[in-house]
């Protein structure tokens, strides 16, 4: 697989834009696959999170070694941003290939923390849907981190970085995660999968990329306050 271009910085128009050209799979079937992940993951725990059902299978089939209720919708087999082909990319460059990731991929690039996803030491990417920016942020809030606010845009990237290449089940065996905006997150198991924090849930885990790992979520982490509003516009 050849290395894709990096985008241009965000800085020359709304955050939303971009991530609406890069966003490789139709918005009806992410919706569909973002809410058979939550409804597997509920059902998880409300069975105990022992069980590993047809789900399970079909998501551990979606690539190698990914597991997950969202795996099925993302590229796999010989699919562009497949796990297999990802599996010697260094981090900045697979966030690029999986399409759920176009607003946490912007942050990256927008924070120019590209180098710290390809440390010599490896790295663990908790790495947010563009679903889970969009219930966190406003529109206008998140552009305004992007262009504006890269401080904080930087400790908000860094809260989902974690050094070393950690699997899903480590991460859960640790029962705490250090992210490299220096906060302390406990770990645990939900199921197959793992919440981290109070309600982040993985959805996705364990791509494999060049000293380090993907690990999907479906929340933002860090300090930041959600600034999306759900009434905005409603009339309500």
């Amino acid at each position: 697989m050849s290395e894709p271009s990096i985008p241009a910085s965000p800085a020359g128009g709304p955050v939303r834009r971009q991530a609406a050209r890069r966003t490789r799979i139709g918005r009806g079937r992410l919706r569909a696959a973002l809410a058979l992940a939550a409804t597997a993951l509920l059902a998880g725990t409300a069975a105990g999170c022992t069980d590993d059902g047809p789900d399970d299978r079909d998501a551990a089939a979606a690539g190698s070694g990914v597991t997950g209720p969202l795996c099925a919708a993302l590229p796999s087999g010989t699919d562009p941003g497949n796990p297999d082909a990802l599996a010697d990319q260094p981090g900045d460059v697979a966030l690029q290939w999986i399409p759920v990731l176009t607003r946490f991929e912007a942050a990256v690039r927008a924070a120019d923390l590209a180098a710290e996803l390809r440390a010599p030491g490896g790295v663990t990417i908790l790495a947010p849907t563009d679903d889970a920016f969009g219930k966190k942020f406003s529109e206008e809030n998140l552009d305004d981190l992007m262009i504006h606010r890269r401080d904080e845009l930087r400790d908000l990237v860094r809260a989902h970085l974690v050094a070393g290449a950690h699997p899903l089940a480590d991460l859960v065996a640790d029962g705490t995660v250090r992210t490299l905006d220096g906060s302390t997150v406990p770990v645990s198991a939900a199921g197959p999968m793992a919440r981290i924090g109070e309600h982040v849930q993985s959805v996705c885990a364990d791509y494999r990329i060049a000293g380090g790992r993907i690990h999907i979520v479906n929340g933002v982490l860090g300090k930041l306050p959600t600034t999306f509003d759900p009434d905005a516009g409603s009339g309500h």
